[in-house]
């Protein structure tokens, strides 16, 4: 069995195969399909953001925790971009699976689709350089101006024409979701889903984001099995302390209002197989530095049993 993680799924004949093939098929041999197996099988990563730029540290850190995946950013690129086999063999060194590469925005602004739509794929190649899995891309919420379906079905095409590109190299899309883009709420997850091209475009389900944009995450691993990529695992508290009702900040797992129970039942009833990657976008105690926070994320999950110690 192919599997989406798998570096001999390079193809994007295969990828438009295995689409065409999933849309006719039964739930559960959907989700074989797409890569994932029967019996969950979660590997889990965490994301270097917490590390504000610096990833020789985070790769140090996110290593020497034991977990065996990263999602590293721009900087990245910015670091290796001319020497990816450097950050390949580092990676190795260190035991890590680059999952994904946060790749940034799409915008909406015809002005800036073509040099927008270059940079994804420039970050593609980097990604398939360096040994890496998947690319992520958000969108850039208009300003200014109500939204209007015209910018779902423009972002759900500019999607899929990225998803294409990238498919050619070898690496799939990845859309997320995220408090203040197009994708904010449930239904305008999917809106967006719903005009996009689902052999080009995966979905980056984030549990604090749906959360906090009014969704269920559970609900949404159960309704989107099909179109899973990979998992953002997070948590967050609302409101933040001293802040509006509405506030919110990320914090480490288990001391938000992020239902991990109810998910993780989720993702054994639709037998997920593949990555979650941890993610916290900044320590809310700067008294903690971004390793001893992610060791309260490991070690919530490890008391939980989700995750097993090392």
């Amino acid at each position: 069995m192919w599997r989406v993680d798998s570096p001999d799924w390079s193809r994007r004949d295969f990828v438009l195969g295995i689409g065409s093939l999933a849309a006719s098929l039964l739930p559960s041999t959907r989700l074989l399909a797409a890569g994932l197996a029967r019996a969950s099988e979660i590997k889990f990563g965490y994301a270097s953001i917490t590390w504000v730029g610096n990833d020789l540290q985070a790769i140090d850190d996110i290593a020497s925790l034991g977990f065996r995946g990263i999602q590293l950013r721009s900087t990245a690129v910015s670091q290796f971009g001319t020497r990816p086999s450097e950050l390949r063999d580092l990676l190795a060194q260190h035991r890590l699976t680059m999952v994904a590469l946060s790749s940034g925005n799409v915008t909406l602004d015809p002005a800036r689709e073509r040099q927008m739509i270059d940079e994804h794929v420039s970050h593609a190649k980097f990604m398939r350089d360096v040994g890496g899995l998947y690319l992520q891309v958000i969108d850039e919420r208009p300003a200014g101006r109500p939204i209007t379906r015209v910018d779902f079905r423009r972002l759900g095409a500019l999607l899929t024409k990225i998803g294409q590109r990238t498919a050619d190299l070898g690496i799939p899309l990845g859309y997320h979701h995220h408090m203040g883009s197009l994708g904010e709420r449930p239904g305008d997850i999917e809106r967006i889903l719903g005009a996009s091209d689902p052999r080009f475009v995966r979905l980056v389900l984030d549990t604090a984001h749906y959360r906090q944009g009014g969704g269920d995450p559970a609900q949404a691993i159960r309704r989107h099995a099909d179109r899973l990529l990979f998992l953002h695992i997070k948590d967050v508290q609302s409101p933040a302390p001293g802040g509006v009702p509405r506030s919110y900040r990320f914090v480490e797992l288990g001391r938000g209002k992020v239902d991990f129970a109810s998910i993780f039942k989720a993702l054994d009833d639709v037998s997920l197989r593949g990555w979650a990657i941890i993610e916290l976008d900044a320590v809310p105690n700067r008294a903690r530095t971004p390793k001893e926070s992610a060791l309260i994320s490991r070690r919530f999950l490890e008391e939980k049993r989700w995750l097993r110690p090392d």
